[in-house]
């Protein structure tokens, strides 16, 4: 495929509710949305998960922005390519910025499986035409209306729920909400917010049968989670220090968790989440998509990814409407009473992308056109 047009925009969308967590408040999203085209017109779409600021990772909208234009564009743009693999060996001179370099393949994923008349999660080899639906909560004022919060999770039929929890808003939360649900597939999410030193903590965590305690340690490391998973009986999941393949094979090596979840742009796009997913299944670790407060483009990217073998477990891939008012893709992403996400089977991303909705959202665009 000749990749002939290549379009970023940001667009603005404004969540339903504030999303809370250790790193910090979230009320409107910055997407960078990639559009490419090839010779024929046939199109693809991408999404850049970066936060607004440098907290979750190194990487921010502004200098993905700049990335984007001045480097990866420039390198992709007239280009011909015979599979969408290849797309990550354009960027190979470029080190770092993952989330700016999957949201280019990730567009090219979706363009090839246009172009085939397929299925993008076929096309990935994905296997499963539904999806087990976790949701994540974010941090509240206070205990009594996170449990209010779950209720209505647990009544819209989500199989996983996933608190926030930061030092100061930790046990004592845990243990009303596991009064409150005995049985409910509860795991917590630390975002790195606490050190070896809160040993004894994770400890009297494990008498509250959690599925797994997100990344709770520092954000690039596996050595302490090795020292942490080793005293605790509670599997750890890593987020933030799996960033690519030999990661996961170093993490899996020291025994610094016993889960790992797959963030589609953390690893650097469909070339590297699949390696992971390879890596894990073999080697008995069992993976799940997370979330970045993704608009429908994103959230339909990370369904295809879902549908992967190695993905047993629910992930953070919810309905559009606990985040949007309205959604960027016709129809938009919806859970059944049962907590399921019927997998699309048109082709491509199996949705529509609303282009007035997106030309309307528009906070800026710069187009590149090899003529």
């Amino acid at each position: 495929m000749l990749l002939r047009t290549i379009d970023i925009r940001e667009i603005r969308l404004r969540l339903r509710f504030p999303f809370v967590t250790s790193l910090g408040r979230t009320e409107e999203r910055r997407i960078i949305l990639v559009r490419v085209e090839d010779e024929n017109g046939v199109e693809g779409w991408g999404e850049c998960t970066t936060d607004e600021n440098p907290f979750y990772s190194e990487e921010w909208v502004d200098g993905s922005w700049l990335i984007l234009q001045d480097y990866l564009l420039p390198l992709a743009l007239g280009k011909t390519i015979e599979h969408p693999s290849e797309v990550a060996g354009l960027f190979a001179g470029v080190r770092g910025h993952r989330m700016a370099k999957a949201a280019v393949e990730s567009a090219c994923w979706h363009l090839e499986a246009e172009r085939r008349g397929v299925p993008l999660w076929q096309l990935l080899g994905g296997r499963r035409e539904t999806i087990a639906a976790g949701v994540s909560i974010g941090l509240q004022p206070g205990v009594d209306e996170l449990l209010v919060k779950i209720e209505n999770e647990v009544g819209a039929g989500y199989r996983r729920v996933k608190i926030k929890i930061k030092p100061g808003s930790d046990r004592e939360l845990i243990e009303r909400v596991r009064a409150h649900f005995p049985d409910l597939s509860l795991m917590v999410d630390a975002n790195s917010a606490y050190t070896l030193a809160d040993m004894p903590l994770f400890e009297e965590l494990d008498q509250f049968g959690l599925m797994m305690i997100e990344q709770p340690l520092a954000y690039d490391d596996l050595f302490d989670h090795a020292t942490l998973q080793r005293g605790i009986t509670t599997p750890v999941c890593l987020d933030e220090s799996i960033v690519k393949p030999a990661d996961a094979v170093h993490a899996i090596a020291l025994s610094s968790c016993r889960i790992i979840n797959v963030k589609l742009g953390r690893v650097g796009g469909y070339t590297s989440a699949l390696q992971i997913e390879r890596i894990c299944r073999e080697a008995g670790v069992p993976v799940w998509c997370g979330g970045m407060l993704e608009s429908g483009v994103g959230r339909a990217h990370n369904i295809a990814l879902s549908t992967l073998e190695g993905f047993s477990l629910p992930g953070d891939v919810s309905a559009s409407a606990r985040y949007w008012e309205e959604d960027i893709i016709d129809p938009p992403v919806t859970v059944s009473g049962e907590g399921l996400i019927s997998v699309p089977t048109g082709s491509g991303l199996g949705v529509a992308v609303d282009r007035d909705r997106i030309e309307h959202l528009t906070a800026r665009l710069e187009s590149g056109i090899c003529r």
